[in-house]
């Protein structure tokens, strides 16, 4: 068997016309229809006249190379996800959402009120990217991170202290920090101090970035135990939920259950709608969207939040006035998504929230 290349102008260097338009065309009938295409049909839909049997060889030869499966024995092709995955990246034309599709957009996200709220902006959003695609619209807001105003450390015996950090917002929070032995007590006013002067306005993500890129200079101004504390002062809230994904907004689950053909679809949807209750995987939604500046595309397996569903995701990231992201939102939806038509709305959708925010 021929191993697949790995990337799509190898593959498309070998194909030849011909079989370049036969896969097209497999790829095509299935998103439009779901329908395997058999090489009888095919040979009557291509421009130069080919057999059937001419047909089927080409068939082979591109299921040799992982782009295209038969469902039954007799059956016609369909795409498998590698073969979504080239077809996507070689040969779809995704170009900007038209004149009419961004008014849509506008006029279902402003309506009548457009300083609307936050929560009731991105809550239109899902609806409207449910509506448009006919699969589930979601929206993924993260919760903003708070700047901290003051760090402390209280000693309440000899291997254990109060982490106090006072928030911008006057919250105060306290953690038991677990001591190594010998710390004294004028280690953690000492480590407490260099944390107050290099990372006070900053979020806990921000701080942990500069203590990273100042780690020579943490082992120059302290001494080995409190340094330690340093890092262990700000690990101790890792995990915690400030700046976490707080929100996910699904709309259009049911488009998900309609025209289900037989009961593997029942049951893959079945699966998606579990994993979109499993909101401790959402804040891989945001790492994904946070890898690329634009829309991403996941397909099947692709995806890990999704791969057992065999779901597609279209998701882009929306950012707020300093360019920073703050969520993302996006499609779900079977393999056999438009992506031509959803790709470039979603991307306008993402650009189109992230302006109505700023101006909030």
């Amino acid at each position: 068997m021929r191993t697949m290349p790995h990337r799509p102008q190898d593959l498309i260097d070998n194909l030849d016309d011909r079989s370049r338009d036969i896969f097209k065309r497999i790829v095509e009938s299935y998103l439009d229809a779901g329908e395997p295409l058999g090489s009888r049909n095919l040979s009557k839909l291509l421009p130069n006249s080919l057999s059937p049997a001419s047909v089927r060889n080409v068939m082979s030869d591109l299921e040799q190379l992982g782009l295209i499966y038969s469902p039954h024995i007799s059956a016609g092709r369909l795409p498998t996800e590698q073969g979504l995955r080239f077809f996507v990246d070689a040969f779809m034309e995704s170009g900007t959402a038209s004149e009419d599709e961004r008014k849509l957009i506008e006029r279902q996200l402003q309506g009548d009120i457009p300083d609307q709220a936050t929560d009731a902006l991105l809550t239109g959003a899902s609806t409207m990217l449910s509506h448009i695609s006919k699969g589930a619209g979601l929206v993924v807001a993260a919760k903003r991170e708070e700047a901290m105003k003051h760090i402390e450390f209280v000693r309440l015996e000899e291997t254990k202290a109060l982490a106090v950090i006072v928030w911008e917002s006057g919250e105060v929070e306290n953690r038991v920090l677990e001591l190594p032995r010998g710390v004294m007590t004028s280690q953690l006013a000492e480590a407490a101090n260099f944390l107050n002067h290099h990372v006070r306005g900053q979020t806990l993500k921000e701080a942990k970035l500069q203590i990273d890129l100042r780690r020579d200079d943490v082992r120059k101004e302290l001494d080995t135990l409190s340094a330690d504390l340093v890092d262990r002062g700000l690990a101790i809230w890792a995990g915690d939920n400030k700046g976490a994904p707080s929100q996910l907004i699904v709309r259009g689950r049911s488009n998900l259950l309609e025209n289900l053909d037989d009961a593997a679809d029942v049951e893959r949807v079945k699966l998606l709608l579990d994993d979109l209750e499993r909101k401790e995987e959402i804040i891989h939604l945001l790492e994904m969207a946070e890898t690329g500046s634009g829309v991403r595309i996941f397909i099947g397996s692709e995806n890990r939040l999704f791969s057992l569903s065999g779901s597609s995701l279209v998701v882009a990231p929306y950012r707020d006035s300093n360019q920073k992201v703050i969520g993302a939102l996006g499609v779900i939806g079977p393999t056999r998504l438009n992506y031509a038509r959803i790709v470039p709305m979603v991307d306008y959708t993402a650009q189109l929230i992230s302006k109505m925010i700023e101006r909030q």
